[in-house]
């Protein structure tokens, strides 16, 4: 084996041992009550930025090729929220200015359903949202039940927050009994 094909080897195996202690660290009272607030919402809002967006971009599109209603913040088509809607806000840090703005404004403007996912539990987030699904991995506030990671900066957290919401979907699959066939009929077909 060369060199390199051993360092990726370890690298990966690293990687694989932070995601795992990760997923097992995550209260599944708070996966549980998130996955019946998007089930009960009319639809379901993302709001992140930087590379936590790009992971509930991906969250976002797997949950609207099971039929939810699903949208990104600032889209070009993003339509109206509404009370009966859900605000899923990822920020590690609970911090991120656009995040917590659009947070505070879909509390005093429509007062829909808000969850942060995050690290910090004792962010200005605590106040504006509902609930926490709290991902306790380092970001840049490095607190100290935080579980460290080999990965620069918050690599960790936002590979959490896309299984998170993959582990989601498939639970939400099966609770539906949905065939897996049948998505397709939701999934992009000018390709």
């Amino acid at each position: 084996m060369s060199d390199f094909a051993e360092r990726y080897d370890e690298a990966s195996e690293e990687v694989l041992a932070e995601l795992k202690k990760t997923l097992e660290s995550i209260d599944p009272a708070s996966l549980e009550r998130l996955a019946q607030e998007i089930l009960k919402a009319d639809q379901v809002f993302f709001v992140g930025v930087g590379r936590v967006m790009l992971a509930l971009q991906c969250v976002c599109k797997r949950f609207a090729h099971l039929g939810i209603k699903a949208h990104c913040v600032g889209e070009i088509n993003e339509p109206a929220i509404k009370k009966d809607d859900l605000l899923i806000v990822g920020s590690g840090s609970g911090g991120s200015l656009f995040p917590l703005g659009i947070a505070k404004k879909a509390r005093e403007t429509v007062d829909c359903t808000i969850v942060h996912i995050g690290s910090n539990p004792n962010s200005q987030m605590k106040d504006i949202a509902d609930f926490m699904v709290r991902i306790p991995v380092r970001t840049k506030n490095y607190l100290e039940d935080e579980i460290d990671s080999c990965q620069p900066m918050t690599s960790l957290f936002e590979q959490a927050v896309l299984l998170v919401g993959d582990v989601l979907a498939k639970m939400i699959i099966e609770q539906r009994h949905l065939d897996m066939r049948s998505l397709w009929q939701y999934h992009a077909n000018l390709e």
